[in-house]
């Protein structure tokens, strides 16, 4: 420990530092010696006298229970710990407060040193690459830490897990009542899905919007239009997080915006627009022309395989037809008389 952290020298003597919390002041050896020490009508020890209680003989000079002896050098006489306990607490105390001080001021003190860390000219320029899921959500939050105005995202693909959307619903409620504006994108699978219905509603009455889309888009996320987040790896594994303020300009106003334009509003209502229906099951056609199982659709398109048995069904019904079979050669025709009409 540096010496500026040490207590202050009181009557002449260096008092010693705070001890470990929770640790008691002396040491069973150091308070055995001192109970011999005043046991002697003198008072005094020699500090070469014993090897063996060398330690806790400098114990108790260090802390102020043996001082040495100016008539005779060598010997140590013992202090009134009674006396001793007073400045020692008032010395301890300041030492205390002073530690609590630092503690307080630290986040002020090196919050300048952390912007220039995470600066675009310190951080690799325009454009940063982080790997690694959980580095990047802690890059996302870093980003956050000193507030929100503006929060603009595209969220491809199937609902997220029903967990994540739970932790996620009082810190964006939080954001929304300091004033912030989010926009979100969802694929129009989500309409599917409870749990994101019941997000989507939460946040909706807390002045959020959310749209749905269900032609393919790239994942992105935009801060307050200063950073702007896109996948670089297909598994999300590794983020590109730009600062270029052109091209951050461009993915706000000509990718999100105008995919903003053409999606569907969402409130997470149950009742779900014809047109996403429409769109959907034709997405399904087109996946099982092309010989894609059950399995895979429902994932590719984000829904359980219950909710597209169901769709499956209601085609079945819209072709008057009986079979998956017969519903595949129907829309086989369907598709290939579409192809010769001039």
């Amino acid at each position: 420990m540096s010496s500026k952290w040490q207590g202050e020298n009181m009557s002449g003597r260096e008092q010693a530092g705070l001890p470990a919390s929770g640790s008691r002041i002396l040491s069973p050896a150091a308070r055995e010696l001192f109970l011999a020490t005043i046991q002697k009508r003198g008072k005094t020890i020699r500090k070469d006298e014993e090897s063996a209680t060398r330690d806790a003989l400098d114990e108790l000079v260090k802390i102020g229970l043996l001082v040495p002896d100016i008539d005779e050098p060598g010997m140590f006489v013992a202090v009134d710990p009674a006396q001793l306990s007073i400045s020692l607490s008032l010395s301890w105390q300041r030492q205390a407060l002073d530690l609590l001080s630092r503690a307080i001021s630290i986040p002020t003190e090196l919050n300048e040193l952390s912007e220039g860390f995470h600066s675009p000219s310190q951080i690799g320029g325009p454009i940063e690459y982080v790997r690694g899921k959980a580095l990047i959500n802690q890059r996302l939050r870093q980003s956050t830490e000193k507030g929100l105005s503006e929060a603009l995202a595209m969220q491809p693909g199937g609902p997220r897990p029903p967990d994540v959307l739970a932790a996620s619903v009082e810190p964006d409620l939080e954001v929304l009542r300091l004033g912030a504006s989010m926009r979100t994108i969802y694929h129009a699978s989500t309409r599917y899905h409870q749990p994101t219905r019941d997000y989507v509603t939460t946040l909706t009455a807390a002045g959020s919007q959310f749209r749905t889309l269900d032609e393919p888009y790239t994942r992105l996320i935009i801060i307050d239009r200063r950073i702007a987040v896109i996948p670089v790896a297909d598994d999300m594994s590794l983020a590109a997080f730009i600062y270029d303020q052109s091209v951050i300009k461009y993915l706000a106003d000509e990718v999100f915006e105008r995919n903003w334009a053409r999606a569907l509003e969402f409130s997470g209502n149950r009742t779900v627009p014809q047109e996403v229906i429409s769109r959907l099951r034709q997405t399904i056609i087109e996946l099982l022309l092309a010989g894609t199982n059950h399995r895979v659709i429902a994932r590719r398109l984000g829904i359980s395989e219950r909710t597209l048995a169901r769709h499956i069904a209601e085609m079945r019904d819209d072709y008057n037809v009986d079979s998956l079979f017969q519903l595949g050669y129907v829309l086989g025709r369907s598709a290939q008389g579409s192809t010769t009409q001039p």
